[in-house]
Protein backbone atom coordinates (compact mmCIF):
# COMPACT_ATOMS: atom_id res chain seq x y z
CA UNK A 1 0.00 0.00 0.00
CA UNK A 2 1.18 3.24 -0.82
CA UNK A 3 2.19 5.33 2.45
CA UNK A 4 -0.14 7.96 3.85
CA UNK A 5 1.92 11.63 3.28
CA UNK A 6 2.60 13.71 6.06
CA UNK A 7 0.37 16.46 7.15
CA UNK A 8 1.54 19.94 8.54
CA UNK A 9 0.27 19.05 12.19
CA UNK A 10 0.64 15.55 13.17
CA UNK A 11 -1.68 14.02 15.05
CA UNK A 12 -0.03 14.97 18.52
CA UNK A 13 0.07 18.36 17.87
CA UNK A 14 -3.71 18.29 17.24
CA UNK A 15 -4.16 17.45 20.59
CA UNK A 16 -2.60 20.59 21.78
CA UNK A 17 -5.55 23.52 23.33
CA UNK A 18 -3.54 26.06 21.14
CA UNK A 19 -3.36 24.23 17.77
CA UNK A 20 -7.39 23.50 17.72
CA UNK A 21 -8.15 26.78 18.59
CA UNK A 22 -5.65 28.16 15.47
CA UNK A 23 -7.50 25.92 13.54
CA UNK A 24 -11.34 26.78 14.09
CA UNK A 25 -10.28 30.14 13.93
CA UNK A 26 -8.79 29.21 10.31
CA UNK A 27 -11.69 26.98 9.40
CA UNK A 28 -13.84 29.90 10.94
CA UNK A 29 -12.25 32.13 8.55
CA UNK A 30 -12.21 29.86 5.41
CA UNK A 31 -15.83 29.81 5.96
CA UNK A 32 -16.57 34.04 6.60
CA UNK A 33 -14.72 34.16 2.55
CA UNK A 34 -16.41 30.88 1.21
CA UNK A 35 -19.97 33.23 2.42
CA UNK A 36 -19.20 36.22 1.06
CA UNK A 37 -18.26 34.63 -2.11
CA UNK A 38 -21.30 32.56 -2.66
CA UNK A 39 -24.25 34.91 -0.57
CA UNK A 40 -23.87 37.67 -3.67
CA UNK A 41 -24.44 34.79 -6.43
CA UNK A 42 -27.24 33.08 -4.54
CA UNK A 43 -28.87 36.91 -4.45
CA UNK A 44 -28.71 37.41 -7.79
CA UNK A 45 -30.32 34.00 -8.61
CA UNK A 46 -33.00 34.36 -5.81
CA UNK A 47 -33.99 37.88 -6.71
CA UNK A 48 -33.96 36.33 -10.79
CA UNK A 49 -37.31 34.16 -9.38
CA UNK A 50 -39.12 37.41 -7.68
CA UNK A 51 -41.52 39.97 -8.45
CA UNK A 52 -40.29 43.84 -8.82
CA UNK A 53 -42.46 44.06 -5.36
CA UNK A 54 -40.28 41.53 -3.86
CA UNK A 55 -37.18 42.40 -5.29
CA UNK A 56 -37.71 46.23 -3.99
CA UNK A 57 -39.55 45.04 -0.20
CA UNK A 58 -37.91 46.24 2.75
CA UNK A 59 -36.68 44.27 4.83
CA UNK A 60 -35.45 41.93 1.90
CA UNK A 61 -36.06 38.38 1.99
CA UNK A 62 -33.62 35.78 0.50
CA UNK A 63 -35.88 33.35 -0.65
CA UNK A 64 -38.91 34.44 -3.24
CA UNK A 65 -42.54 33.97 -2.27
CA UNK A 66 -43.98 32.90 -5.72
CA UNK A 67 -41.36 31.79 -8.18
CA UNK A 68 -41.25 34.06 -11.36
CA UNK A 69 -39.22 32.11 -14.20
CA UNK A 70 -40.77 34.36 -16.90
CA UNK A 71 -37.91 36.51 -16.48
CA UNK A 72 -35.81 34.82 -17.85
CA UNK A 73 -37.52 34.65 -20.82
CA UNK A 74 -38.12 38.85 -20.91
CA UNK A 75 -34.25 39.00 -20.20
CA UNK A 76 -33.78 36.86 -23.41
CA UNK A 77 -36.00 38.60 -25.58
CA UNK A 78 -34.43 42.30 -24.26
CA UNK A 79 -31.15 41.35 -24.90
CA UNK A 80 -29.51 39.31 -27.46
CA UNK A 81 -27.48 37.65 -25.54
CA UNK A 82 -25.69 35.00 -27.77
CA UNK A 83 -24.40 37.70 -29.86
CA UNK A 84 -22.49 39.50 -27.49
CA UNK A 85 -21.51 35.85 -26.27
CA UNK A 86 -20.13 35.39 -29.35
CA UNK A 87 -17.74 38.65 -29.63
CA UNK A 88 -16.40 37.35 -26.36
CA UNK A 89 -15.96 33.99 -27.25
CA UNK A 90 -14.01 35.31 -30.69
CA UNK A 91 -11.87 37.74 -28.26
CA UNK A 92 -10.89 34.88 -26.17
CA UNK A 93 -10.33 32.36 -29.54
CA UNK A 94 -8.05 35.25 -30.88
CA UNK A 95 -5.99 35.86 -27.02
CA UNK A 96 -5.38 32.37 -27.30
CA UNK A 97 -4.17 31.83 -30.26
CA UNK A 98 -1.45 34.78 -30.31
CA UNK A 99 -0.78 33.59 -26.33
CA UNK A 100 0.37 30.31 -27.95
CA UNK A 101 2.35 31.03 -30.87
CA UNK A 102 3.39 34.53 -30.02
CA UNK A 103 3.92 34.10 -26.31
CA UNK A 104 5.03 30.34 -26.17
CA UNK A 105 7.39 31.13 -29.54
CA UNK A 106 8.90 34.34 -27.77
CA UNK A 107 9.06 32.23 -23.98
CA UNK A 108 10.30 28.93 -25.91
CA UNK A 109 13.67 31.52 -27.53
CA UNK A 110 14.00 32.68 -24.12
CA UNK A 111 14.17 29.50 -22.44
CA UNK A 112 15.70 27.25 -24.91
CA UNK A 113 17.54 29.17 -27.62
CA UNK A 114 21.38 31.04 -27.06
CA UNK A 115 19.87 34.30 -27.63
CA UNK A 116 22.16 36.99 -27.02
CA UNK A 117 21.47 39.45 -23.84
CA UNK A 118 18.90 36.80 -22.68
CA UNK A 119 18.96 37.22 -18.99
CA UNK A 120 18.28 41.32 -20.12
CA UNK A 121 15.96 40.52 -21.71
CA UNK A 122 14.22 38.25 -19.11
CA UNK A 123 15.05 41.36 -16.74
CA UNK A 124 13.18 43.72 -18.74
CA UNK A 125 9.52 41.63 -19.19
CA UNK A 126 10.09 41.22 -15.23
CA UNK A 127 10.09 44.61 -14.23
CA UNK A 128 7.39 45.54 -16.76
CA UNK A 129 5.00 43.63 -13.88
CA UNK A 130 5.93 46.43 -11.91
CA UNK A 131 4.04 49.16 -14.21
CA UNK A 132 0.55 49.86 -12.99
CA UNK A 133 -1.84 48.99 -16.03
CA UNK A 134 -3.42 52.05 -15.84
CA UNK A 135 -0.61 53.69 -16.98
CA UNK A 136 -0.68 52.62 -20.29
CA UNK A 137 -4.17 52.77 -21.09
CA UNK A 138 -3.98 55.71 -23.07
CA UNK A 139 -0.91 55.06 -25.07
CA UNK A 140 -1.97 51.89 -26.10
CA UNK A 141 -5.47 53.33 -27.28
CA UNK A 142 -3.47 55.65 -29.16
CA UNK A 143 -1.11 53.27 -30.97
CA UNK A 144 -4.29 51.02 -31.67
CA UNK A 145 -5.93 54.53 -33.50
CA UNK A 146 -3.29 55.35 -35.44
CA UNK A 147 -2.94 51.75 -36.41
CA UNK A 148 -6.76 52.11 -37.33
CA UNK A 149 -7.95 49.03 -35.09
CA UNK A 150 -10.06 50.48 -33.12
CA UNK A 151 -14.03 48.95 -33.41
CA UNK A 152 -12.04 45.71 -34.47
CA UNK A 153 -11.39 42.29 -32.40
CA UNK A 154 -7.24 43.35 -33.09
CA UNK A 155 -7.46 46.00 -30.43
CA UNK A 156 -7.75 43.04 -27.62
CA UNK A 157 -5.76 40.28 -29.75
CA UNK A 158 -2.83 42.68 -30.12
CA UNK A 159 -2.26 43.84 -26.85
CA UNK A 160 -2.45 40.03 -25.49
CA UNK A 161 0.87 39.29 -27.57
CA UNK A 162 2.20 41.61 -24.77
CA UNK A 163 1.36 39.78 -21.85
CA UNK A 164 4.68 39.82 -19.70
CA UNK A 165 3.11 37.63 -16.75
CA UNK A 166 1.97 34.69 -19.11
CA UNK A 167 5.30 34.92 -21.13
CA UNK A 168 7.57 34.69 -17.82
CA UNK A 169 5.09 31.79 -16.70
CA UNK A 170 5.27 30.39 -20.15
CA UNK A 171 8.80 30.32 -20.02
CA UNK A 172 9.01 29.23 -16.34
CA UNK A 173 7.00 25.87 -17.55
CA UNK A 174 9.66 25.54 -20.68
CA UNK A 175 12.62 25.36 -18.47
CA UNK A 176 11.62 22.76 -16.62
CA UNK A 177 11.48 20.31 -19.58
CA UNK A 178 14.30 18.26 -19.82
CA UNK A 179 16.60 19.46 -22.15
CA UNK A 180 18.06 16.26 -23.48
CA UNK A 181 14.91 15.81 -25.54
CA UNK A 182 15.59 19.16 -27.48
CA UNK A 183 19.27 18.01 -27.84
CA UNK A 184 18.22 14.84 -29.07
CA UNK A 185 15.43 16.19 -31.58
CA UNK A 186 18.89 18.65 -32.90
CA UNK A 187 20.85 15.59 -33.22
CA UNK A 188 17.50 13.87 -35.40
CA UNK A 189 18.31 17.46 -37.70
CA UNK A 190 14.89 19.19 -36.48
CA UNK A 191 14.55 22.14 -36.33
CA UNK A 192 13.76 24.93 -33.79
CA UNK A 193 10.40 25.52 -35.23
CA UNK A 194 9.78 21.76 -35.01
CA UNK A 195 11.16 21.10 -31.82
CA UNK A 196 8.51 23.40 -30.40
CA UNK A 197 5.61 22.44 -32.28
CA UNK A 198 6.23 18.81 -31.55
CA UNK A 199 7.93 18.69 -28.42
CA UNK A 200 7.75 21.68 -26.16
CA UNK A 201 3.71 22.42 -27.26
CA UNK A 202 2.42 18.57 -26.97
CA UNK A 203 3.90 19.19 -23.50
CA UNK A 204 2.51 22.61 -22.77
CA UNK A 205 -1.10 21.39 -22.37
CA UNK A 206 -1.70 21.58 -18.40
CA UNK A 207 -0.06 25.56 -18.72
CA UNK A 208 -1.64 26.33 -21.60
CA UNK A 209 -4.65 24.92 -20.05
CA UNK A 210 -4.37 27.06 -17.17
CA UNK A 211 -3.80 30.56 -19.23
CA UNK A 212 -6.90 29.31 -20.84
CA UNK A 213 -9.11 29.72 -17.81
CA UNK A 214 -6.79 33.20 -16.93
CA UNK A 215 -7.35 34.72 -20.33
CA UNK A 216 -11.24 33.30 -20.70
CA UNK A 217 -11.92 35.18 -16.99
CA UNK A 218 -9.88 38.34 -18.38
CA UNK A 219 -11.76 38.26 -20.90
CA UNK A 220 -15.34 37.44 -19.86
CA UNK A 221 -15.27 40.28 -17.17
CA UNK A 222 -13.70 43.40 -19.20
CA UNK A 223 -16.15 45.80 -19.81
CA UNK A 224 -13.72 49.08 -19.48
CA UNK A 225 -11.03 47.96 -22.28
CA UNK A 226 -13.97 47.16 -24.67
CA UNK A 227 -16.06 50.37 -24.18
CA UNK A 228 -13.28 52.36 -24.85
CA UNK A 229 -11.92 50.82 -28.39
CA UNK A 230 -15.45 49.53 -29.32
CA UNK A 231 -18.10 51.79 -30.57
CA UNK A 232 -21.77 50.39 -31.17
CA UNK A 233 -23.44 47.72 -29.98
CA UNK A 234 -23.08 44.78 -32.97
CA UNK A 235 -19.55 44.65 -31.80
CA UNK A 236 -19.77 44.40 -27.68
CA UNK A 237 -18.48 41.71 -25.74
CA UNK A 238 -20.74 40.53 -23.27
CA UNK A 239 -19.45 42.48 -20.01
CA UNK A 240 -19.65 45.31 -21.84
CA UNK A 241 -23.00 44.58 -23.45
CA UNK A 242 -24.30 44.01 -19.41
CA UNK A 243 -23.01 47.24 -18.39
CA UNK A 244 -24.34 49.49 -21.05
CA UNK A 245 -27.61 47.75 -21.17
CA UNK A 246 -28.22 46.43 -18.34
CA UNK A 247 -26.66 47.99 -14.83
CA UNK A 248 -27.13 51.38 -17.08
CA UNK A 249 -30.51 50.82 -18.10
CA UNK A 250 -33.31 53.06 -16.24
CA UNK A 251 -36.79 51.54 -17.99
CA UNK A 252 -35.43 47.96 -16.84
CA UNK A 253 -37.34 46.36 -14.00
CA UNK A 254 -34.86 44.93 -11.68
CA UNK A 255 -36.52 41.61 -11.67
CA UNK A 256 -35.27 41.07 -15.38
CA UNK A 257 -31.87 42.67 -14.57
CA UNK A 258 -30.94 39.99 -12.34
CA UNK A 259 -32.28 37.29 -14.43
CA UNK A 260 -29.79 38.52 -16.94
CA UNK A 261 -27.02 38.63 -14.95
CA UNK A 262 -28.09 35.17 -13.63
CA UNK A 263 -27.65 33.48 -17.27
CA UNK A 264 -24.43 35.31 -17.80
CA UNK A 265 -23.06 33.91 -14.40
CA UNK A 266 -23.39 30.54 -15.40
CA UNK A 267 -21.33 29.93 -18.14
CA UNK A 268 -17.74 31.08 -16.41
CA UNK A 269 -19.16 29.12 -13.63
CA UNK A 270 -19.30 25.97 -16.02
CA UNK A 271 -16.10 26.16 -17.72
CA UNK A 272 -14.21 27.04 -14.03
CA UNK A 273 -15.69 23.87 -12.46
CA UNK A 274 -14.61 21.98 -16.30
CA UNK A 275 -11.34 22.93 -15.94
CA UNK A 276 -9.96 24.11 -12.26
CA UNK A 277 -8.18 20.89 -11.37
CA UNK A 278 -5.56 22.84 -14.19
CA UNK A 279 -5.06 25.84 -12.31
CA UNK A 280 -2.50 24.55 -9.33
CA UNK A 281 -1.64 21.82 -11.60
CA UNK A 282 -0.04 24.51 -14.62
CA UNK A 283 1.26 26.80 -11.70
CA UNK A 284 3.18 24.13 -9.91
CA UNK A 285 4.35 22.88 -12.96
CA UNK A 286 4.96 26.38 -14.13
CA UNK A 287 6.65 27.64 -11.05
CA UNK A 288 8.52 24.75 -9.47
CA UNK A 289 11.91 24.56 -11.11
CA UNK A 290 13.09 21.02 -11.69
Amino acid sequence: MRAAERAILSRYDYRKTSNKIAFALVCLVIAAMVFTMIYPIAVTFMNSFKTTVEVNSFPPKFLPESWKPDNFKEGWRYMDIPHFMGNTFKIFAGNMIVTIFALGLASFALSRLNLPYRRAIYLFFLMTLFIPPSTYIVPNFVNLKDLGLLNTFFAFWLPAGASAFNLLLLKSFFDNIHHEMFEAARIDGASDWRSFTRIALPLSVPIFSTLAIFVFSAVWNDWFWPSLVMHGDPNYPLATAIYKKVIAARGLKLNVKFAILAMTTIPPMIVFLIFQRYIMGGLQIGGVKG
